[in-house]
């Protein structure tokens, strides 16, 4: 799988995708969608769809697909070529989400919740496969929360195709097993072949499972966070193993406001009869920030 694209930026979202197989363009199709990387606090998120005509939907089976979790890395790479080398019925795309993007998604003025970001990821694949002309008829969709709001809410999106969300859909249906295949393998190499922004020094890769509960990834975040500048983008500053790291590693850092006292921003309920013009305080939103005019260039 070629990531280069990845590889020259790693900090926003990525997608990657195969030529669309020109059966599928001609016969109704069949459409599974799956994610890599959701839990993990290291690297980046992986959703992927794949879909064949529902006429070689026996032949996709026959490749023996399964749920990524329960393969080998090996197995996975030799049956995400065995469905590269039958790109004449079976097509596929991915969005890869960088732990950045995740990260100040979560965490903006705006919250933006995982779920809410998988749901409009997942969406937007899906729209992708019909934009480029793949005849949609059936998808298949591994939940992210209540399957029943989620299947409404995609059913709403796509009136035209029939949709179904369930529980473990990646152990369950064979297309949903292949997207979770392309998932799995996307991520795998993300994750082996990152490329860190960051000049570090003595740089240990061997980050365990990436997952919060692992003591071997909690070990490489205690000794990769600096007292400073937090952690590398390679992980989600976002989740509460690393922000917990922060607290205890970290410098805490005291933000001086451009105004002074105890009630910053508060006038005495005199002031509001008092005669002459009421001094205007700046918008909320350069108070927040500390901004002030400038006054010299």
């Amino acid at each position: 799988m070629d990531l280069s694209e990845l590889e020259r930026d790693n900090t926003g979202r990525c997608r990657l995708n195969s030529p669309v197989p020109s059966v599928c363009r001609k016969e109704p199709c069949v459409l599974g969608v799956d994610e890599a990387g959701r839990g993990p606090v290291l690297g980046p998120m992986v959703y992927a769809i794949c879909y064949c005509p529902l006429s070689r939907l026996a032949d996709l089976e026959a490749l023996k697909v399964a749920d990524s979790k329960t393969l080998s890395e090996s197995e996975r790479h030799r049956l995400f070529a065995k469905m590269e080398e039958d790109g004449d019925f079976v097509g596929w795309a991915l969005d890869m989400l960088s732990p950045n993007l995740i990260s100040t998604s979560m965490l903006g003025r705006v919250k933006y919740n995982l779920n809410s970001l998988s749901h409009d990821t997942a969406t937007g694949l899906m729209q992708y496969a019909l934009d480029q002309g793949v005849k949609v008829a059936q998808v298949f969709v591994d939940t992210v929360g209540p399957p029943e709001t989620y299947q409404e809410r995609l059913q709403q999106c796509f009136p035209g195709v029939d949709v179904t969300v369930k529980a473990k859909a990646d152990a369950l249906y064979p297309v949903v097993s292949a997207a979770s295949i392309c998932a799995k393998v996307a991520r795998d190499q993300a994750v082996k072949n990152w490329k860190f922004v960051e000049k570090l020094q003595d740089l240990d890769t061997d980050y365990g499972s990436g997952y919060p509960n692992d003591p071997k990834t909690k070990a490489w975040l205690r000794e990769h966070v600096d007292p400073v500048f937090g952690f590398p983008q390679f992980v989600r500053f976002s989740w509460r193993t690393a922000q917990s790291i922060l607290e205890k590693e970290a410098e805490d850092v005291t933000w001086e406001d451009s105004q002074t006292g105890d009630q910053e921003g508060l006038r005495r309920i005199k002031s509001y009869f008092s005669e002459g013009p009421r001094p205007r305080l700046p918008h909320r939103y350069f108070q927040e920030r500390g901004l002030e005019s400038a006054t010299i260039l």
